[in-house]
């Protein structure tokens, strides 16, 4: 069942032509930073964020520092302090670690409480997480052994009817023990159709040991996240060995890997090759590898194994018709995700509303930070007042020295955290707040349905716009164009002008074409009538 996610490439854009919606909507309304300067609008303000404390008691406590009313937020404090007294009393000490988070990022210092300090709770929030710590004794020594370690993964989907037929409905992935409690790892898409709430038909998930491919255990999904395609499983079965999760950071180009799976339904089977790449954005959120071992339908959420047999990957895609052309999870995605999966449900990954890219030192040899240039309207880091050209270079004390270094720091957090971010601009520097909203689905559509299209031209297209007619409010002039863009990529430049005729979406809202008329400089301004494909998704969303 191997695919590439909808990240990679935008082979939908052609079906866009013939099933979508089209629109030129523009919100009516754009959000505006609220003036607090205005009795009303500062008392309006207070009693929501009081009426929001009852039920999101972080958030409010953000929006309270927003305002800088120190009555408001003292009582908001007191609240969120009272969530994180009651998490300690849980042992819920994953929840903990939020709210201490949001009280340490405005300042607030929490004492220890039960004999436990903030300090403690990332070690207190990994116990029993499987896969963090393993059994010796239950680890591989032969290459066998990391065989019967692997799993095959059997969705029954029931009967299909197709021309007054039935047939039997399956998905075949693969999946690997990392806990001899029978935790199991494997890919979210080979599971997705027992957790798609849309789903209503008939699905029952299963695996099959490598030991006896005969007998069918049943087995539940613990937590899923669709964002890095893993999936954490339970099966009431004792694990007969147990694979280590190892460090991909310690792989290079060229080195000799291996793969375990289930391709094509033949269960046990690996392949080897090498680490042809360490740094393919085929994510939003980081970056996978790309190997050369053989990966056919069915190898989904096998375990890619070092020389020590150690996991250093999970194997999520390929390319069938393009030999040596796959690709992997590294492993240290997998560590920031299990005590998340681990907690149950879905995983939910965190962002701040806005768009940018690494800010680099003028000779390009230096990275000096992330550089924001967009903030959807009435997101976390547009209320927060951040503005275009801001420069990230922290959080929560963590240096921030580029897009990646963001991304794999928002990793370590859930939604509905508040942070402190330090940033630079031509004015100076400084630390502002910003509360983690979970991520949308698809960023880019949120963001048009937000936003003029001038403004959500930058981060969907890379293009920035400023009207240019007043009897055509969609013509418009580029100013700007974002390097590595799909504006930059299908030879837009400054100065062209731009009229946008038409916006289409696929049904998910995954992908837009927009079809614009203009004259290019490069094409010694002929008029031309052209489309362009997008992703509504991105690795520039943070």
């Amino acid at each position: 069942m191997e695919r590439f996610t909808r990240y990679y490439v935008l082979f939908t854009a052609f079906a866009l032509l013939f099933s979508s919606c089209r629109t030129l909507h523009e919100p009516k309304d754009v959000y505006q930073p609220l003036n607090y300067t205005e009795k009303d609008v500062y008392e309006n303000e207070k009693a929501r964020i009081e009426t929001l404390s009852e039920t999101d008691p972080v958030n409010a406590l953000w929006s309270a520092e927003l305002l800088k009313n120190s009555e408001t937020i003292s009582s908001c404090t007191d609240k969120v302090l009272k969530k994180y007294h009651e998490a300690i009393d849980a042992k819920d000490y994953f929840e903990a670690l939020k709210y201490y988070r949001s009280l340490s990022a405005i300042g607030f210092e929490v004492a220890a409480y039960n004999g436990i300090t903030g300090g403690q709770l990332p070690k207190l929030s990994a116990v029993g997480v499987p896969g963090l710590t393993v059994d010796a004794q239950y680890l591989p020594k032969t290459i066998t052994d990391c065989i019967n370690a692997t799993v095959t993964i059997w969705v029954d989907r029931g009967i299909t009817i197709k021309d007054g037929a039935g047939y039997a409905d399956r998905v075949i992935g693969s999946g690997f023990f990392i806990d001899r409690r029978g935790y199991i790892v494997t890919n979210h898409h080979v599971i997705s159709d027992i957790v798609d709430p849309k789903n209503e038909k008939y699905s029952r998930l299963y695996i099959k040991l490598a030991s006896d491919t005969d007998t069918r255990i049943p087995a539940k999904v613990i937590g899923y996240d669709s964002v890095l395609d893993l999936a954490l499983l339970k099966a009431e079965v004792d694990a007969p060995f147990v694979l280590a999760l190892g460090s991909s950071t310690d792989l290079s180009i060229g080195d000799k890997v291996s793969a375990i799976g289930t391709p094509l339904g033949l269960d046990g089977t690996i392949t080897s090759g090498i680490v042809s790449a360490v740094n393919r954005k085929l994510f939003t959120t980081g970056s996978v590898l790309q190997i050369d071992a053989a990966v056919n339908s069915g190898n989904s959420g096998g375990p890619l194994i070092d020389s020590q047999m150690r996991v250093q990957a999970v194997v999520f895609a390929g390319m069938l018709q393009y030999q040596g052309l796959n690709f992997a999870i590294p492993v240290e995605y997998l560590r920031q995700d299990l005590p998340v999966l681990y907690h149950g449900g879905k995983r939910d990954h965190p962002w701040t509303g806005s768009y940018g890219h690494t800010k680099k030192s003028a000779d390009g040899r230096q990275n000096q930070g992330l550089e924001v240039q967009y903030v959807m309207p009435g997101g976390s880091t547009s209320r927060a007042l951040f503005r275009e050209n801001d420069v990230i270079t922290a959080v929560d004390g963590q240096n921030v020295d580029s897009l990646e270094t963001m991304q794999d720091i928002l990793r370590n957090y859930v939604p509905g955290t508040i942070i402190k971010c330090t940033y630079t601009n031509d004015s100076g520097s400084g630390d502002r707040l910003v509360y983690l909203d979970a991520r949308p689905e698809n960023p880019g559509y949120e963001i048009y349905s937000s936003d003029l299209i001038s403004g959500s031209f930058v981060p969907i297209l890379g293009m920035k716009l400023i009207p240019s007619s007043t009897a055509n409010k969609h013509v418009y002039t580029i100013t700007e164009i974002i390097k590595g863009s799909v504006a930059d990529e299908s030879g837009f430049s400054e100065n062209d002008p731009v009229t946008v005729s038409g916006v289409k979406f696929n049904d998910e809202k995954s992908a837009a074409y927009i079809e614009l008329y203009t004259r290019k400089s490069r094409k010694g301004f002929l008029d031309i009538s052209m489309g362009m494909a997008a992703s509504l998704d991105s690795p520039y969303y943070f």
